[in-house]
């Protein structure tokens, strides 16, 4: 076979006219479509939550759609490319993060009407330590929805040869025009519309690496072995060796606290399974996404393995990043007609990211803090006014997130995954001393997650723990001082334990 030097500066062929009108067909169609939801909206309920109306199995694609972003597409091959499919450890962790999800934090979210995961930690706490969670919630959302938004630069600009800072602003024009006027209804039906269409685009890719590799299968095969690149099992334990970043352990414990804070505490992810019809229905819907979620990352990785077969093995050179890998394959590889589909494809999963993000940003800004700013607005109340107010803050975090789309942030997946590490293990810790231990007090609870987030800063900038770890450390931290905080102090006279 012959070998292809892979230059991550090459970007050969631009898109041929059938290429084009798929795109745009695309674009404008799921713009429509997602318009069209706003027909029966009257209240935050059906804003927010869709009217509690989707099934199960849309809830369970709109998850998946939702922790896949472009980076993943993208950044999952190149982990494979120039490395091995050890990465696939790490999701074996997401579904033992779902397990854990469904047994100890669903049953909470059902037990009153909640519009954001933040609630409950008034209803447990107080208005300060709900503030203080939100808060944790929307800079962190917010700065790895600019990676995520980010990446899609560099397919509409291997593709078109735009700039990116215009390809950010196309796309998130098109997202916020129906976030805005659809609501989590408009996000969660496209969501089920974008996965269908990127995981079909990544299967035809699959097949046509496939065809296009002198003897097929085999030869993948036989050079994933000379790479050793099939490595599954690893059983060693490290803390703070690179080369052991995904290791049986560290994917498995370090990935389950990392999908119990994602899916457990994130509001993006929570206000879907707060969607849901029964809690019955939403326990449904995360086991089912993580059934899916395993598939995926297993043919994404494999993508990158057989983009190494089709390269050959290619010389890696340390902190250089392979994100383009699988971009420049879509353009100067793909025959006209499946690159279109697989560009729109990718442009879709950056679409069903950041539309699921502002609905989600909007929904913890509105109902997380207006109590603070003096305006008493309960749910069933002056329902015309909060609609309004949630589209324009639509509006406000589109355009913050357009801005942080354009800056530019290193290897992708990787910088996406650390931001929330690096924050969401306090959060999580916050939610874990609200649900284990009920003489925890907000004054514990604040403390606990002040101290894990400094703890997490300091970790990352001062040591060599692996980013794996982070939202483990940050929970442990978090739990610990806010549970010796809490029996110090005593009982608040204000907290209410959770029923």
């Amino acid at each position: 076979m012959r070998a292809r030097t892979y230059d991550r500066h090459a970007c050969a062929m631009r898109l041929t006219p059938l290429d084009l009108a798929i795109i745009v067909i695309y674009l404008v169609g799921v713009t429509l479509f997602g318009i069209a939801f706003r027909k029966g909206q009257s209240s935050i309920r059906d804003y927010f939550l869709g009217g509690r109306a989707a099934p199960w199995w849309a809830l369970a694609l709109s998850i998946v759609a939702t922790e896949t972003s472009t980076l993943t597409i993208i950044g999952t091959p190149a982990l494979a490319f120039a490395g091995d499919v050890t990465f696939l450890r790490l999701v074996l962790g997401y579904l033992v993060g779902r397990v854990v999800i469904v047994l100890l934090f669903l049953p909470h979210y059902f037990r009153g009407e909640y519009y954001t995961a933040y609630q409950i930690m008034e209803r447990r706490f107080g208005a300060k330590v709900k503030a203080a969670a939100a808060s944790t919630f929307l800079v962190t959302r917010g700065l790895a929805e600019g990676v995520r938004i980010a990446a899609i630069a560099l397919v509409v600009k291997a593709a078109l040869g735009t700039g990116e800072r215009t390809s950010v602003l196309v796309i998130m024009a098109l997202v916020l025009v129906y976030t805005f006027e659809g609501g989590m209804k408009a996000v969660i039906w496209t969501d089920v519309a974008q996965f269908h269409l990127y995981f079909c685009g990544s299967l035809a890719g699959f097949f046509l690496l496939l065809h296009k590799i002198p003897g097929g299968w085999e030869s993948v095969m036989h050079a994933a072995a000379a790479t050793h690149k099939f490595r599954i099992l690893d059983f060693s334990f490290s803390l703070v060796n690179p080369a052991k970043t995904y290791t049986f352990w560290s994917g498995v414990i370090g990935g389950g606290f990392l999908t119990m804070a994602t899916h457990g505490t994130d509001q993006t992810i929570v206000q879907r399974l707060l969607a849901a019809k029964s809690e019955r229905e939403s326990k449904m819907a995360l086991l089912g996404s993580g059934v899916v979620i395993l598939f995926q990352f297993a043919l994404f990785l494999v993508l990158g393995v057989m983009l190494c077969a089709w390269h050959g093995a290619p010389i890696i050179h340390p902190g250089q990043s392979y994100d383009g890998v699988f971009p420049d394959f879509i353009v100067t590889v793909m025959p006209s007609g499946m690159r279109g589909i697989m560009i729109a494809a990718i442009v879709a999963v950056a679409m069903s990211n950041a539309s699921g993000s502002l609905n989600s940003l909007a929904a913890s800004t509105v109902m997380d803090f207006h109590e603070l700013r003096g305006i008493s607005i309960p749910a069933n109340n002056r329902p015309e006014y909060v609609l309004r107010l949630s589209r324009w803050m639509t509006l406000v975090w589109g355009v913050i997130l357009a801005i942080l789309g354009t800056f530019h942030w290193g290897p992708l997946l990787v910088a996406g995954l650390t931001i929330a590490s690096i924050t969401f293990g306090s959060l999580l810790g916050l939610f874990l001393l609200a649900f284990l231990l009920r003489r925890a007090t907000a004054a514990g609870a604040l403390t606990g997650m002040f101290a894990g987030l400094a703890a997490m800063l300091y970790i990352y900038f001062y040591t060599p723990l692996l980013w794996t770890w982070y939202v483990l450390a940050g929970a442990a931290i978090t739990f610990v001082v806010g549970a010796l905080v809490s029996f110090v102090r005593g009982s608040s006279d204000e907290q209410q334990p959770v029923s």
